[in-house]
C-alpha cells in the first residue's frame, strides 16, 4: 500500500469513477453501443414496423377534460386503425380520463407533448383476470393498459400514462408523516384494526389476510371477487407477446407494479421515464418476467419498491412454466429511491441468465445491486456482468446477496421482523427446490457515503459460487461480508469502511483476496471463521506489518484467524 505506483493508479481509478457518477443520458445510443463487450451470444434486436396509418382519439368522440371517460373512445379508434392494417392511435394535449386500454397487434399508442391518460379509480371499470403476480398463477384486476398474445405493439411519445395508484394502494403509517396521515385518514377508507395501515376499502382490507404475499392461496373465483379490491393490478401487462417498443413516455402512480412484460420477447425499453411515490407498496418500477431478447436503457426510475428487476416466477408455478428470463443488456439507466437499483428475484425459479448491465447511476437507492431468493424457489441465475455502476447514499448494502429473503425491505419497517430473514445455518437437503446462483461478474463499481460494501451470502448447502468483483472503490460505513461462499475473488478493492473488519469470511472456501487497499484507520481487518472456510489465499504486499494470530472463539466451532494491521 506504500508502493506509489499503485497510490497514483489508485487516485486515477477514482477521477476515472466519479467522472461517470452522473452520465449524460440525452446522447443517442447506437445499436453497436448497446451490443458493445456483450460476454454471451444474443440476437439483435429489431424496432417493430407499423404501416403508415394514423387515428387521433378526438374523432372518436374523446375529451380530454379530464372528467369524460374515454374508454370507448380508445377502443373505438384501435379497432379503426385495426381495420387498416396496423399503424399509430394519436393521443394529444388534454386530460384523457379512461378505463383499461385493450391493445391489439400492430397499434402505436402515440401520446404527444402535454397528453396526460389518467385512469378511472372507479373500481368496476375493471374486470378479474386470469394472470400473474409475484410469480404465481392467480386472478387480478385487469391492467389499466394490457395486451396478450399480439405482436408489434408500441408506446411512444411524450405524454404521460398517470394509473390513479393512490386510490388503490394500502399505505402504512409509518411512511408518511403525522399531517399527511390525518389527510389520507379524513379522506375516506378503512383502518387496519390496528390503525398503522389505511384501506380504500373494506374489500381491500378484508383481502390483506394471511397469504403468499399478496397473492391470496384461493381456488374459488367467489372468494377473489369478494376481496376485488385488495387486487391492485399492474399498471402495464403485456403477456405473450413479441416484438414491443416502449419509447419515450412516463409511467407513473400504478396501483401495482409499473411495467410488468411477462413470457414476451423482443422488447426495446427506452427513454422512459418510470414513477411511483416512494411509500407506494408493491411500487415496483421495471419488472421483466420469463421474458428473452431485451434492451433497456436511457430510463429515469424512482420507485416505492424495486427499480429495475428480473424474475421468472414463483416456486412450483414458476419451475412448471419453466420459461427463463434472458439475454438482456441494461444500459444507461438512473434510478433514484427505490429498495433495489438492480434487481434479480426473488422470484426467480424459471432462471434467469444471460444479462449485461453497465454505465448505470443509483443515487440513493436502499440497495444498489440486489440479488434475492430463499428456500423453496429452485431456478438458477448465471451468467450475469455487471460493470461500470455508480452509487451514492446507499443506507443499505451496495451490493447485497440475499438466500433468507422473507419479503422484507432493506431498510426495515415498523410492522417488519429481521429475525424472519436471518441465516439458518442448518443445511437441508439439495433438491428442485434449492435456488442457485453462480457465475457473476463485477468491474468497475463505485459506492460512496454508504453504509454497507457489499454482503455475499449463499446457503449452507448452496454456497453462492463464483462471483468476481474487480476494480471497485467503496466508502461506507462498513466493509464486506461473505458467507456460505465458494469462489469469490476481490481484486483490486479500494475500501475506505469506518467500522469493523474490511472483510469477514465466514464458511467460505476457495476466496482469493488481491491487490486489496485501506484507508490507513487502523481496522484494515480480513477476520475468517467457521469450520468449513478454507483455502483463503491473500497477498502479504497488501497489508502493513501482517500478524496472523489464532483466536479463540465461542461463536464458532473452529478457530478463528485474523489477518490486519497492527
Amino acid at each position: 500500500m506504500k508502493n506509489l505506483q499503485i497510490k497514483k493508479l489508485s487516485f486515477v481509478m477514482i477521477l476515472v469513477f466519479f467522472g461517470h457518477v452522473f452520465p449524460s443520458q440525452a446522447q443517442e445510443m447506437s445499436m453497436d453501443d448497446l451490443y458493445k463487450d456483450i460476454a454471451f451470444d444474443m440476437p439483435k434486436v429489431s424496432e417493430p414496423q407499423f404501416p403508415d396509418n394514423a387515428v387521433n382519439i378526438i374523432d372518436f368522440g374523446a375529451k380530454g377534460d379530464g372528467l369524460t371517460k374515454n374508454t370507448e373512445a380508445f377502443a373505438k379508434a384501435i379497432d379503426a386503425v385495426v381495420k387498416k392494417g396496423g399503424g399509430k392511435v394519436i393521443v394529444p394535449r388534454g386530460i384523457w380520463l379512461t378505463g383499461p386500454i385493450i391493445l391489439k397487434s400492430n397499434i402505436n399508442l402515440h401520446t404527444e407533448d402535454g397528453a396526460l391518460v389518467l385512469f378511472s379509480k372507479d373500481f368496476d371499470d375493471y374486470e378479474l383476470i386470469a394472470t400473474s403476480f409475484e410469480g404465481l398463477d392467480t386472478y387480478r384486476n385487469i391492467s389499466p393498459i394490457y395486451g396478450k398474445e399480439l405482436e408489434n405493439i408500441a408506446i411512444t411519445g411524450k405524454g404521460v400514462f398517470d394509473g390513479n395508484g393512490d386510490a388503490w394502494r394500502m399505505v402504512k403509517k409509518g411512511k408518511m408523516t403525522e399531517d399527511q396521515w390525518k389527510k389520507l385518514v379524513s379522506s375516506g377508507g378503512v383502518l387496519s384494526d390496528d390503525g398503522k395501515k389505511w384501506y380504500p376499502s373494506e374489500s381491500s382490507k378484508k383481502g390483506d389476510g394471511p397469504g403468499n404475499f399478496n397473492v391470496p392461496d384461493f381456488t374459488d373465483m367467489a372468494e377473489f371477487e369478494e376481496i376485488k379490491d385488495f387486487l391492485r393490478p399492474v399498471m402495464i401487462s403485456l403477456v405473450g407477446s413479441k416484438n414491443i417498443l416502449l419509447d419515450g413516455p412516463t409511467f407513473q402512480n400504478s396501483p401495482a407494479w409499473n411495467i410488468h412484460p411477462l413470457m414476451s420477447e423482443n422488447i426495446i425499453i427506452r427513454n422512459l421515464t418510470v414513477r411511483n411515490p416512494w411509500y407506494s407498496q408493491n411500487g415496483d418500477g421495471l419488472d421483466l418476467e420469463s421474458c428473452k431478447n431485451v434492451l433497456i436503457y436511457n430510463n429515469t426510475v424512482e420507485v416505492g419498491d424495486d427499480a429495475i428487476c428480473f424474475k421468472s416466477g414463483k416456486d412450483a408455478d414458476g419451475r412448471k412454466r419453466a420459461m427463463a428470463t434472458e439475454n438482456v443488456i441494461v444500459k444507461s439507466n438512473t434510478v433514484y429511491h427505490g429498495h433495489g437499483g438492480f434487481v434479480i428475484g426473488s422470484e426467480m425459479s424459471g432462471n434467469v441468465r444471460n444479462v449485461h448491465v453497465a454505465n448505470c447511476t443509483f443515487i440513493g437507492t436502499d440497495v444498489g445491486l440486489r440479488f434475492k431468493s430463499t428456500r423453496g424457489r429452485g431456478g438458477i441465475v448465471e451468467n450475469i456482468w455487471i460493470s461500470d455502476v455508480n452509487m451514492i447514499n446507499i443506507p443499505a448494502e451496495a451490493i447485497r446477496f440475499n438466500m433468507f429473503y422473507g419479503g422484507n425491505s432493506p431498510i426495515i419497517e415498523e410492522d417488519q421482523d429481521p429475525a424472519t430473514e436471518a441465516r439458518q445455518a442448518a443445511a437441508v437437503a439439495v433438491t428442485e427446490e434449492t435456488p442457485i446462483f453462480r457465475n457473476i461478474f463485477m468491474k468497475n463499481i463505485t459506492a460512496t457515503g454508504s453504509g454497507h460494501a457489499a454482503m455475499f451470502q449463499g446457503l449452507p448447502e448452496m454456497s453462492l459460487k463464483n462471483v468476481q468483483l474487480e476494480n471497485g472503490l467503496f466508502e461506507t460505513k462498513k466493509g464486506i461480508t461473505m458467507v456460505d461462499c465458494e469462489g469469490i475473488t476481490l481484486k483490486n478493492i479500494q475500501l475506505q469502511h469506518q467500522n469493523g473488519e474490511a472483510v469477514t469470511i465466514h464458511n467460505s472456501q476457495k476466496i482469493d483476496l488481491t491487490q486489496l487497499k485501506f484507508k490507513d484507520n487502523g481496522k484494515a481487518i480480513v477476520h475468517i471463521m467457521g469450520d468449513k472456510s478454507g483455502e483463503i489465499n491473500f497477498s502479504e504486499k497488501d497489508f502493513d506489518n501482517v500478524e496472523a494470530q489464532i483466536k479463540r472463539s465461542n461463536e464458532v466451532a473452529k478457530d478463528a484467524i485474523i489477518l490486519g494491521k497492527k
